[in-house]
């Protein structure tokens, strides 16, 4: 998601924006989404990444002085150290050297800003993994951060000073008293070298632990206050992830160093030492005051880059409110209405969903604006478009669930459809009024995402980028029958129309259905029966077609018996999962402004606005709760929450898939005990009715 792309649509990743298209232009398609886009970039976006790297670069020199007392520390001399120490930090190579680390930190927060994302990508497999890694984006980018970490301990080694401070030095090579020569010092290109490897390593952990990755929190503090609490987490990942690099680059160096130290030597026409003791050797490795210093420039590295990503977390996802409805029709785009519904810059969609959450829970005066009437007319304006917005969300999520379920069964084997089957498919949903202004989006069967760095979707199909169904992936050359599941599904068949599968049929009418022609007394009407398809000869391939057919289901029959091929390719169930999720902040939030604006109108809608839309409400989370819980009934899908490390790699989308089935449990709760027996008189299906009784007797 490139916040700057101003009228282009949403890619499969939807990943985060960079500035290089801050300065949008308005397109000749869709101009009003363009001048949104452009108008929140403009005036939210920029600022607050603005404002992190300018907080970042300002705790540089506190930042330094305290890796310069770390690095000099001497407990046996303390005036010795106290003195060094002051001379260091006013001494022109440390100033110097934070003219350095400011650039550096800018490039940091560019590159934050660049690769964001609210939506984390997940890979469902280690060969989806390894293609995030190696793709070229990502390369050019861990190679941007290796140079950034060379310049970052070439800084360090500078200050510190000592035998760190120069590349090469003056020494004498044999007995006599020729010119003096210039040898390498290996110590100053260990360091070098050490700062390389870690900025490289530092930005492959960030694609492989979704560092990329942008929370909101749902505990609203102030900035401070975050920062301040993120601190000691920020440290401690900071020393412990410089540790672990040190580890793999010593072994690294061990084996590989002399290749860097004879190109050097070559390039800059400098000898070894012979005095010295080189150091891919594990009697140089050894040297305590050498690891002690590469630790403490890495700790130094790693907690910079760190505090400026932290930063950023905090200022971009802080709470932006919106307004109701807008005097002045050029600030229309802005009211939260509209913007509520604009698929990109996917973060504007997040932050005018998490004010509808907060806004329907505190806000007294701003309810009383989205349940007002339009001035002439009387329409509801403002409530139609948040409702119709969250409902899609919430029919969206059950058509992916339904779909996700109906391709693979339980044990991960894929359903087969019987196309022939004569069984009439049931209609569950509840009976609403005529307006189909909430009627359900039709899902589009989408693949699991691409790389984090995929920048566009090709083709056309028309989607929800908040609701893309994270399905298997069915191009895989080992799942031919979930293929066969994709396949279209002819009109007169049985289940046109309908996201069911004959196993749900066969169990009768169940709540995820899709039917708008209930009646009012709860009765479900029987669909038509089925017309058979008109019988068309098969096409017979051409014999080079069938030839290639051939080599194909045997390449892939070899290769399906090789267990190191399969280990790579096989789906990972519970990152299946997750990814099925991974964008259900959206849902959770609509669900609470949804509940939260149900429960106020039982005293505050006047004129009866939210009661016309009611059935919709109640039949949508019902459906979303059964789908759910059907989920939740799979083998692979985990019952409990994963335990989070400690991290910087935000992991709260890990459990996302609980807090949306707490969220909904308790937004059904909210409602019904808010209206009672009145919900009786609600126009439900039976099916609707007899669960929502359960609600009412808090036997859920």
């Amino acid at each position: 998601m490139h916040v700057a792309r101003c009228g282009k649509p949403e890619e499969n990743s939807l990943t985060g924006g960079g500035p290089e298209r801050l300065l949008c232009s308005v397109k000749k398609i869709n101009m009003f989404s363009a001048q949104q886009s452009c108008w929140f970039v403009r005036k939210v976006i920029c600022w607050r990444a603005a404002a992190s790297i300018a907080w970042a670069v300002l705790l540089l020199p506190p930042t330094t002085a305290a890796f310069v007392i770390l690095s000099r520390f001497s407990i046996f001399h303390p005036v010795q150290w106290i003195s060094e120490c002051l001379s260091l930090l006013f001494s022109i190579n440390a100033i110097f050297s934070l003219i350095l680390l400011s650039g550096v930190i800018i490039m940091v927060g560019f590159l934050n800003l660049e690769y964001y994302t609210v939506i984390p990508t997940i890979a469902c497999s280690k060969i989806a993994l390894l293609g995030q890694l190696l793709h070229p984006r990502q390369f050019f980018s861990s190679l941007v951060h290796g140079v950034m970490g060379m310049v970052v301990a070439w800084c360090c080694a500078v200050t510190v000073g000592g035998r760190y401070e120069t590349l090469g030095y003056s020494c004498q090579q044999s007995d006599d008293d020729g010119p003096a020569q210039m040898c390498l010092n290996e110590y100053h290109l260990f360091l070098l070298l050490s700062g390389a490897f870690m900025g490289f390593s530092h930005s492959l952990l960030g694609v492989m632990h979704n560092m990329n990755y942008v929370p909101f929190h749902t505990v609203q503090q102030y900035k401070y206050l975050r920062f301040k609490e993120s601190i000691p987490l920020v440290v401690k990942c900071s020393a412990a992830q410089a540790l672990y690099s040190i580890r793999n680059f010593i072994v690294l160096y061990f084996f590989l160093g002399h290749i860097p130290k004879g190109w050097i030597c070559q390039t800059l026409q400098l000898e070894v030492d012979c005095a010295a003791h080189a150091l891919d050797t594990v009697g140089g490795l050894l040297d305590l005051s050498l690891l002690y210093h590469t630790w403490i420039s890495g700790t130094f590295l790693l907690f910079t880059w760190y505090t400026t990503l932290q930063l950023f977390r905090i200022f971009v996802t802080e709470l932006y409110s919106f307004p109701v409805q807008s005097t002045f029709t050029d600030d229309a785009h802005q009211c939260l209405a509209k913007v509520i519904s604009e698929k990109q810059p996917v973060i504007l969609k997040f932050l005018a969903l998490k004010d509808l959450a907060l806004l329907s829970q505190h806000s007294v005066l701003r309810r009383a604006e989205v349940f007002s009437l339009s001035q002439p007319g009387g329409h509801p304006h403002n409530w139609n478009a948040v409702s119709k917005e969250c409902l899609s969300l919430l029919s969206d999520l059950t058509q992916r669930l339904v779909t996700y379920h109906d391709t693979v069964a339980t044990n991960g084997r894929a359903k087969s459809l019987s196309t022939g089957s004569e069984r009439k498919s049931s209609s569950g949903t509840s009976a609403t009024s005529g307006d189909d202004l909430f009627s359900p989006r039709p899902a589009v069967v989408l693949k699991t995402p691409a790389s984090v760095f995929a920048r566009s979707i090709t083709g056309g199909g028309s989607y929800s980028p908040l609701t893309a169904p994270f399905t298997p992936d069915l191009d895989s050359p080992f799942s031919p029958t979930l293929r066969r599941l994709t396949a279209p599904v002819e009109q007169c068949s049985p289940w046109h129309g309908t996201v069911q599968s004959p196993h749900i049929a066969r169990r009768g009418h169940k709540l995820w259905s899709t039917s708008t022609d209930s009646k009012t007394n709860g009765s479900l009407p029987p669909s038509p029966a089925p017309v058979p398809p008109p019988k068309q000869e098969a096409s017979k391939p051409g014999f080079i077609a069938q030839f290639l057919l051939n080599r194909r289901d045997q390449v892939k029959n070899f290769l399906a018996k090789r267990v190191l091929i399969m280990y790579w390719f096989n789906k990972l169930p519970e990152a299946s999962s997750q990814a099925l999720f991974a964008d259900s902040q959206a849902h959770i939030w609509a669900l609470e402004g949804l509940s939260y604006l149900v429960q106020a109108s039982f005293t505050e809608d006047q004129f009866g606005v939210v009661q016309t839309t009611l059935p919709s409400i109640l039949s949508s989370m019902l459906v979303l709760q059964e789908a759910v819980d059907r989920h939740f009934k799979l083998p692979h899908a985990s019952s409990k929450p994963v335990r989070c490390s400690s991290t910087m790699g935000d992991c709260s989308y890990k459990t996302l898939r609980f807090a949306l089935r707490a969220a909904l449990k308790t937004a059904l709760y909210r409602i019904t005990t808010t209206f009672g027996e009145h919900l009786n008189a609600v126009q439900l299906s039976s099916e609707h009715r007899k669960k929502l009784q359960h609600f009412l007797e808090y036997k859920e």
